[in-house]
């Protein structure tokens, strides 16, 4: 029972990092109607800002800023001068093109620093453990990323349900010609909603630097999963990712943590370990698929 609540807990904490990633993704597809492969790389770009800025300085409030300012600023200036361009083409010239950028980004990042992974520290006020349960310590630092990503989620759902710039968003997602005549610039509107989405992930890849080697390639490692959560969500909603992430995060930990044990009781050792980290492996995948089978268009579309 500890263990299994411990692992409740991880896979909490996979899944809010998770949902940072695909609620930028689902916001950038839903609006622009753009699939973004590079979506990955400004996590990347995130985390590498973050422990770049930690190991010169020491400060997790400056690598804070400059995994948020970096993503951020990434983020607008791809939409201004690659992705503003695709808006109007076919899916594939979007893909080709922002997997282009994954390639660019990645020697970008070997050129500044090498191949060699970076690694960065939890500040120290953020390094113990809180007992949530006698008996069960939990480290504070995983726990925060939990309290952090619901706060995230909280704020997101107001600024679209709630403000005007939500308004915005949402009739330009299907009615941009309209929100266009009404004299709203849907360009600058596009380029804002572009950098919001880079935010998310620079807050992802900051959350992950104290946890996960920072190292090229570290974006592609991550992006699979988050469209399975996009798809498993809905595209195009916030509300879905939330879902979707929350559930393959508890999917994927739980399956790894409990698959080869629960095979042990009917099958040998070896063989028990070897199917179970299989099974583990693409166990979000078959989620995914039980998913659509039974809600094509995902479980909360937009």
């Amino acid at each position: 029972m500890l263990l299994l609540l411990e692992q409740l807990l991880n896979g909490l904490q996979y899944g809010v990092m998770l949902f940072l990633l695909a609620a930028g993704l689902t916001l950038i597809f839903g609006i622009m109607g753009v699939i973004n492969l590079a979506h990955g790389s400004l996590y990347m770009i995130g985390a590498y800002a973050a422990a770049v800025v930690a190991g010169r300085t020491g400060s997790f409030a400056l690598s804070a800023l400059a995994a948020l300012a970096a993503a951020a600023l990434a983020g607008i200036v791809i939409e201004l001068v690659v992705v503003r361009r695709l808006y109007a083409r076919e899916h594939l010239d979007q893909v080709l093109a922002t997997y282009g950028l994954i390639l660019f980004l990645n020697e970008l990042m070997v050129v500044w620093q090498g191949r060699t992974p970076l690694f960065m520290k939890a500040p120290p006020w953020l390094s113990g453990t809180v007992e949530l349960i006698p008996g069960i310590p939990y480290p504070t630092y995983r726990l925060a990323i939990i309290v952090v990503g619901a706060l995230v989620a909280v704020g997101l759902f107001w600024l679209i349900a709630r403000t005007r710039l939500g308004m915005l968003i949402r009739a330009g997602a299907t009615h941009r010609e309209i929100v266009g005549a009404m004299g709203v610039d849907i360009r600058r509107l596009y380029t804002l909603v572009f950098g919001l989405g880079a935010l998310l992930c620079g807050l992802a890849g900051l959350m992950a630097a104290p946890i996960f080697a920072v190292q090229v390639g570290m974006g592609e490692q991550i992006l699979i999963a988050t469209f399975v959560v996009v798809v498993i969500g809905g595209l195009g909603s916030v509300r879905g990712a939330l879902a979707g992430a929350l559930l393959v995060g508890l999917t994927d930990t739980l399956a790894r943590a409990f698959l080869p044990s629960l095979l042990r009781s009917a099958l040998p050792a070896t063989i028990a370990d070897a199917l179970g980290a299989g099974l583990a492996s693409v166990s979000i995948y078959l989620l995914m698929a039980l998913v659509l089978v039974w809600r094509p268009r995902g479980l909360l579309p937009e």
